[in-house]
């Protein structure tokens, strides 16, 4: 089977709420640039009906996650203005495949990032602000039985994110010690710190500026940047209330219906 046909199984298992099985059975185990050209295939069909891109999400930022999946560094998937969610909304849980909730910092760019080989001090002086955010994450592959070529073709299993009200500048709040608490239904289900996002989120977000940088489609002014778990990621089931904070820069709410 072909890229596209591959992209296509992809794309009819998200349009259908229908989860596929793996797809790495087409790829080599480790083919990461055949599955970001899947990836971009399917972006590329969602823009051309319509969607619009408004930034970028960074996955298996956990040391943890990446031994588990064999790899020695994150993956980004593509995020689409319809993907965010308002906060303290609730919407059907329909909307969502296999979903579960991870609690992150989001970062918004005041500037380009397109010199060669961005450093962490050219990545703070970047960010405008940063926010609380939960991303829903979810698989259009049945089960999650992925590996690395799956979860980056599909986007980086990516699903929703909400993002808090609170703009918060980077040297108001700590970005690697502050804190974080997720509760589902008012029990906590998750806590960590920027320590699980690489050691520090923001050493994410050089990552990804300089990949972005070597794919020849650098990071730019005003994207949304999902920097990474904080903490354990939690199973999202209908009618479920999340709520969550990070100390410094407040919380983030929402529910699922039936």
């Amino acid at each position: 089977m072909d890229i596209t046909a591959i992209a296509e199984q992809l794309f009819n298992a998200e349009k259908n709420k229908t989860a596929c099985a793996p797809i790495r059975t087409y790829l080599e185990e480790k083919d990461l640039a055949s599955a970001y050209k899947i990836q971009q295939l399917n972006i590329d069909k969602k823009v051309a009906q319509g969607a619009k891109t408004v930034g970028k999400k960074i996955g298996l930022t956990s040391f943890k996650v990446q031994e588990q999946l064999g790899v020695d560094q994150p993956d980004f998937g593509i995020l689409l203005a319809t993907m965010q969610l308002q906060n303290k909304s609730s919407f059907p849980y329909s909307l969502l495949m296999q979903p579960k909730a991870e609690t992150e910092i989001a970062f918004v760019l005041k500037e380009d990032l397109t010199a060669a080989k961005p450093t962490l001090e050219d990545i703070k002086n970047a960010i405008d602000y940063a926010v609380i955010a939960v991303e829903i994450v979810g698989s259009r592959i049945e089960n999650w039985n992925i590996s690395i070529t799956d979860t980056i073709a599909d986007n980086a299993s990516s699903s929703h994110f909400i993002l808090g009200d609170k703009k918060v500048s980077l040297d108001s709040f700590d970005v690697i010690n502050s804190p974080m608490e997720m509760h589902i239904n008012n029990q906590l289900v998750s806590t960590g710190d920027g320590t699980s996002c690489l050691g520090n989120p923001l050493e994410a977000v050089v990552w990804l500026a300089n990949t972005m940088i070597a794919l020849g489609n650098p990071l730019k002014k005003g994207e949304i940047i999902l920097s990474g778990a904080l903490g354990p990621m939690a199973n999202l089931n209908p009618k479920d209330t999340v709520k969550a904070s990070i100390k410094g820069l407040g919380e983030v709410s929402f529910s699922t219906s039936a």
